[in-house]
């Protein structure tokens, strides 16, 4: 069994490479894989015969997966539901046997995207959190507040109920906890941070899994990293990570942006 050299990104099949690291080695997984026929002029979502094969493809991966996270960890798993896009709810319901349900994220994206003539535009994502039995998984619900405005936090330190004034503002000024349902805009076309890949996810949503379920100095895994979203945050963060991804380019745009934050 091979032990890769942490803070790198490993091009090759993401279930061998998986399959090769320490067990019970990453505090967290976040895993973005293909959707499976949503990005319809991607070889590498369209590589399956029918739902099926996918499905059973989805059952490796996450093994291995969890076989690398240690006990309680966390790993998430992002998707999305429409009527061509409703793979998801299959990989959850599955998903949801095989391991302990942790909990649902839905990424409202704010803008829609695919306009629909006979029904409500699509406007967000999910992530389903599983958890690795054995120990309790750690949340830092701190680490991710919401920051109030000052207009909000004046009107909120009025409240008659809260005897301690300064106290109560003191707790507003922190921000709020976070809730599963998260309001981050997706990255547009014009967006900075955008670097090529079709199916990039912001930062800023990916920092909320690795600030709230992670430590510094603790291993987290970027599966099917692409552009190295979650590598950079990781990074970004203190944390180490382990990207793999099967697609060469893909390796290389990663490589290269975890370079271009570091210089």
């Amino acid at each position: 069994m091979h032990n890769f050299p942490d803070n790198q990104i490993i091009c090759g099949d993401v279930i061998d490479i998986m399959n090769s690291l320490p067990a019970d080695s990453a505090r967290l997984a976040i895993a973005d894989p293909p959707y499976f026929k949503v990005l319809l002029r991607e070889n590498w979502d369209t590589s399956w015969q029918n739902e099926d094969d996918y499905l059973r493809w989805t059952t490796l991966w996450m093994r291995a997966a969890m076989r690398v996270l240690q006990p309680g960890g966390l790993l998430y798993c992002f998707g999305q539901v429409g009527k061509r896009e409703h793979v998801m709810l299959h990989l959850m319901s599955q998903a949801a046997r095989e391991y302990s349900f942790h909990n649902l994220i839905i990424w409202d994206r704010i803008v829609g995207y695919n306009n629909r003539t006979d029904s409500f535009n699509p406007a967000y994502e999910m992530a389903i959190v599983l958890r690795k039995d054995g120990s309790q998984p750690l949340f830092d619900k701190d680490a991710v507040r919401e920051i109030y405005d000052e207009k909000t936090i004046t009107r909120y330190s009025r409240d008659k109920r809260y005897k301690n004034a300064d106290a109560r503002r003191q707790h507003l000024e922190r921000g709020k906890y976070a809730t599963n349902i998260w309001r981050i805009a997706s990255l547009k076309g014009s967006s900075q941070e955008k670097v090529g890949h079709p199916s990039q996810k912001p930062l800023s949503l990916i920092e909320r899994m690795i600030l709230s379920c992670s430590q510094s100095g603790e291993r987290v895994l970027d599966v099917f990293c692409g552009s190295g979203t979650t590598s950079l945050a990781a990074q970004n963060h203190g944390r180490i990570f382990i990207g793999i991804d099967a697609d060469e380019t893909y390796c290389t745009m990663a490589r290269q942006r975890l370079s271009d934050q570091e210089n």
